[in-house]
């Protein structure tokens, strides 16, 4: 909490503590150290085949626990066995197949999908999106607390416009609701609820998409309505999917890939790409130049003949 980690990465960091300290029959950690250390991350490649991105978030935890919780110093790792780092390229669906899929799904899964494709935003960040985020008059919607923790504004289709505010409505009708029964927060960044108590009572911080179910804060232990869980446009979108003939490895995230790719296709410049999307380098941008084709005349061979 110190250092305001976000409490998926905390979640992350336990489990491969413990995962570590399970692997060596429940030795304390204190009684083991490089070799055993080296031990566990190899194994994590050589047997179970974790990815590189795995076996350095295993790293990453173990090098936490010891130098920030045990204080420690493990030494240098030199016998580890690092898993090497492949390059994948994201699975893109057409339009006609996005069309396809929306298609198969409806209510507040479907504005979600959308939204996902029309503004590139990751499945979390339009879970957490909030009332105030949304503009409709500059027709712009912005990220809070991104990847890394950067906000970012990216644009708010126009199709969507009629939509997400018929949407907001209901949200706020529930929000009323909330209120005239002594509820109506919502769960605030930070310490912000110790200087804005009563902002979390305001309707412009309520989730856009409000999970159905309240629970409590663990800051100061209220029942609040928070955003609702990232399975649940994930398994509509699986569900939809399910119904169609594409027989392509998708999920709402491909939705992402999807913005990105058809914006390159249709002209957009890459910078832009990269802004709208939150990358922090541009070559995390330019893996979908891999997809369009460099150029729409190339013609194959085989069709010549």
């Amino acid at each position: 909490m110190r250092r305001h980690y976000s409490p998926r990465t905390a979640s992350s960091y336990a489990y491969w503590c413990r995962q570590f300290i399970l692997f060596h029959k429940k030795r304390h950690p204190r009684e083991m150290g490089k070799s055993e250390i080296e031990a566990f991350l190899n194994y994590l490649v050589r047997y179970r085949h974790l990815s590189a991105s795995s076996q350095s978030q295993a790293l990453n935890a173990l090098i936490f626990m010891y130098k920030h919780v045990l204080d420690l110093d493990p030494g240098w790792l030199d016998n580890l066995a690092r898993a090497k780092r492949k390059r994948f390229l994201p699975t893109v669906l057409s339009v006609n197949e996005v069309r396809e899929i929306l298609s198969h799904m409806t209510g507040m899964t479907r504005l979600m999908a959308e939204l996902i494709y029309g503004t590139g935003m990751r499945v979390s960040e339009c879970c957490q999106l909030r009332v105030k985020d949304i503009d409709f008059d500059m027709r712009t919607i912005t990220v809070r607390q991104g990847k890394g923790g950067k906000d970012r504004t990216t644009l708010l289709p126009q199709r969507l416009v009629q939509p997400l505010r018929h949407h907001i409505l209901k949200v706020l009708e529930q929000h009323k609701k909330d209120c005239l029964q002594g509820g109506g927060l919502a769960p605030l960044p930070g310490a912000m609820h110790k200087k804005y108590p009563k902002v979390a009572q305001s309707h412009a911080w309520q989730y856009v998409f409000a999970s159905t179910a309240l629970r409590r804060w663990p800051q100061t232990g209220q029942w609040v309505r928070w955003h609702c869980s990232t399975s649940t446009p994930q398994r509509a979108f699986k569900r939809a999917l399910a119904k169609t003939q594409i027989a392509k490895h998708a999920s709402v995230h491909t939705l992402r890939h999807c913005f990105a790719t058809h914006l390159l296709q249709n002209g957009t410049d890459l910078r832009t790409i990269q802004t709208l999307l939150g990358h922090k380098h541009i070559n995390t941008t330019m893996i979908y130049t891999h997809i369009v084709k460099a150029e729409q005349n190339t013609l194959s061979p085989l069709d010549r003949l």
